[in-house]
């Protein structure tokens, strides 16, 4: 499956964005799909995963306050990452990750080496 991450900008400390990731040459619903992000000088980190079927979500401890919402549309091989109340500590590069060994695994924490296929990144930079 290939991916492609979208909608990332340069907003203020308090905006929203919407990231969309389309992918195509797979099999979408099969895929348990994950977003990461990764800031300058630091390691990738996970942000949110959600089921095959879009019924479960999970999210790092430190968006549960749902800042973050992770949704698809598996109709349309999407998925997307709504951000709201944006902080500049929220800026990095931002991916997301598929695999098909996650179709029946509910979503949780996970590293990046449980996802094998990763979109190019789309970058969000949050200004105070």
């Amino acid at each position: 499956v290939q991916l492609q991450a979208s909608g990332g900008g340069s907003v203020q400390a308090g905006d929203s964005l919407r990231l969309s990731c389309s992918a195509s040459g797979g099999t979408f619903s099969s895929y348990g799909m994950g977003w990461f992000r990764q800031a300058p000088g630091k390691e990738r980190e996970f942000v949110a995963s959600i089921s095959s079927n879009g019924l479960s979500t999970w999210y790092a401890d430190s968006l549960k306050g749902r800042r973050f919402t992770v949704s698809r549309d598996n109709a349309n091989n999407m998925v997307y990452l709504q951000m709201r109340n944006l902080r500049p500590e929220d800026t990095a590069l931002y991916y997301c990750a598929a695999d098909e060994r996650l179709m029946f695994v509910p979503p949780r924490e996970r590293r990046p080496d449980e996802y094998a296929y990763w979109g190019q990144g789309t970058q969000v930079t949050v200004s105070s």
